[in-house]
């Protein structure tokens, strides 16, 4: 991405800028952004570009295409930045994008995941649990059971504890009411809790 690896700075002096946390806070980069600061744009892409990486990985599972997802994600920003209403936090933004754009990407995929039924007569040995549970530490058992969580529960379960993100932004950047979330939220740490209790 061109924006990103340019070398080309701001126009404003150093001494122009404002002083303090709020030239370093998201949403001045952004305001930044929206002027056409490539340097704001790299430095907002530092701080959130691994994070915004693993979120992708988790709903896409696909190396190459959290890459692709990641890329375009900045690339809105850097279009879309003057639109910021600052109505969330810029992470909580950058999520919701990143979040369509896998979604999106997931619906496009033209190797369909293989139905419930085709899937339970194919025999995969790497799945089964006692082996897995035998040769892993608890952490491993839970990044496992993690991926075994439906997308709807994974995601709630990421962006809360993962995302450090509440409630409320949670919904927000699914699209889903409070109560929802809290119910996913139920549902997937009972599903963890069986999933990782040791056989």
């Amino acid at each position: 991405m061109s924006i990103i690896s340019s070398r080309i700075g701001s126009a404003a002096p150093p001494a122009a800028r404002p002083a303090g946390s709020e030239t370093s806070s998201d949403e001045m980069l952004i305001r930044r952004i929206a002027g056409g600061d490539q340097l704001a744009m790299r430095t907002l892409f530092c701080r959130h570009r691994v994070a915004l990486y693993r979120w992708l990985l988790r709903l896409v599972r696909d190396e190459a295409l959290a890459e692709d997802l990641l890329s375009d994600v900045f690339l809105d920003v850097w279009r879309q930045a003057a639109s910021f209403e600052g109505r969330a936090s810029v992470s909580t933004w950058l999520l919701a994008i990143a979040r369509y754009k896998a979604l999106s990407a997931r619906r496009r995929r033209s190797d369909a995941e293989l139905d419930e039924t085709i899937a339970s007569t194919v025999a995969d040995p790497a799945d089964d649990p006692e082996v897995v549970l035998q040769k892993k530490d608890r952490s491993e058992r839970l990044r496992h059971s993690l991926e075994r969580l439906s997308p709807e529960h994974g995601e709630v379960i990421d962006l809360v504890y993962y995302h450090g993100k509440s409630v409320k932004d949670a919904a927000e950047i699914i699209g889903i009411s409070e109560a929802t979330v809290k119910t996913r939220m139920f549902y997937a740490r009972r599903k963890l809790a069986d999933l990782v209790a040791p056989a």
